[in-house]
């Protein structure tokens, strides 16, 4: 089971639209918490003294709505609910609003040795970022060995055993103007449930490439940063294997192959590498066509669609000879 602990969450390298702009207010000691799901609570209920099926094992936020009710809790003198709040081990709560709970609350979280935690960001906003983060940190994944490239706009993950071409070819993509998002190591996650999402096993080595006969080289360096991508969508796999005279390869391509990963049937191809075949050109024109699939377009289909009206067409002529 994969978890992070609060302190973790604090110091996550977050930019842009994920930036939780979080800090600790209060317990600090508690900020091993670990966090072992994905879901956030809105603990109203528990506030008024209702703990049956408290999904305690959440990150705990309080709204504007949760943060006047302790107000009003402390006013009246009726503790009790808070105090039992805190003897459920909780990984942490949040503030948003950069809302400062009453003293009291404070209290009891550094008496149970409680992270509370504050942003300034409101409600809304900041869940929809802890939310992204939290399913992007507990989303599942695995690393397959490969090159990840980005080639006109479709992200395009290279396959094939050792020695076939899979870095040669991507480095003429890169040449041609294409981007590298990994190579060797690359590391896929299951995003939103529904697409994969790909980026280096290796943050430090993510842009770097083994060309035999070349060594270690760097892409950044050599091609400038509109060379790389930091993560791209898997939307096309291509298993380069070398060509077997024996087997019989798709020539047409009404087959529609697809690799599963993670849960996620990606589109497949088999392309068979030989002394002659532009591997970088095929791999261009498979971008290409793929994107025109996505926009509802299949070469094959159409071309099938063309010879079947061509045969009846023919054989309708032969019929009134």
């Amino acid at each position: 089971m994969k978890k992070i602990t609060v302190l973790d969450l604090l110091s996550l390298d977050l930019k842009e639209n994920d930036d939780l702009q979080l800090k600790c207010i209060a317990g600090r000691k508690g900020l091993g918490r670990e966090i072992t799901v994905p879901h956030i609570d809105r603990p109203g209920l528990e506030l008024a003294g209702y703990f049956d099926n408290f999904a305690y094992q959440r990150i705990q936020i309080f709204g504007r709505g949760e943060f006047a009710f302790i107000k009003k809790i402390i006013e009246e003198n009726n503790m009790a609910s808070i105090e039992k709040f805190f003897t459920f081990p909780f990984p942490c709560c949040i503030f948003p609003y950069g809302a400062t709970p009453e003293g009291f609350f404070i209290e009891q979280a550094e008496k149970a040795k409680c992270p509370i935690l504050q942003s300034p960001l409101p409600s809304p906003e900041f869940l929809g970022r802890l939310i992204r983060v939290l399913e992007n940190i507990f989303a599942p994944q695995q690393v397959v060995h490969g090159v990840f490239v980005e080639v006109f706009g479709i992200g395009i993950l290279i396959k094939g055993k050792s020695w076939v071409g899979k870095s040669e070819a991507a480095l003429e993509l890169i040449e041609r103007g294409h981007s590298l998002i990994a190579d060797d190591l690359v590391e896929i996650k299951r995003a939103r449930g529904n697409y994969l999402e790909g980026r280096g096993a290796n943050a430090f080595f993510g842009h770097h490439m083994e060309i035999r006969g070349l060594g270690i080289i760097n892409i950044t360096h050599l091609f400038g940063v509109g060379s790389i991508r930091d993560s791209e969508q898997i939307q096309l796999i291509i298993n380069l294997e070398t060509w077997d005279p024996d087997k019989i390869y798709d020539r047409i391509g009404t087959t529609e192959m697809t690799e599963e990963i993670l849960g996620v049937h990606v589109p497949c191809l088999i392309v068979p590498v030989k002394p002659g075949r532009n591997i970088p050109i095929l791999i261009e024109t498979a971008a290409k066509n793929e994107r025109l699939k996505q926009m509802g377009y299949y070469s094959a289909r159409e071309f099938n669609r063309n010879v079947m009206k061509w045969l009846e067409t023919d054989s309708a002529g032969d019929s009134n000879e």
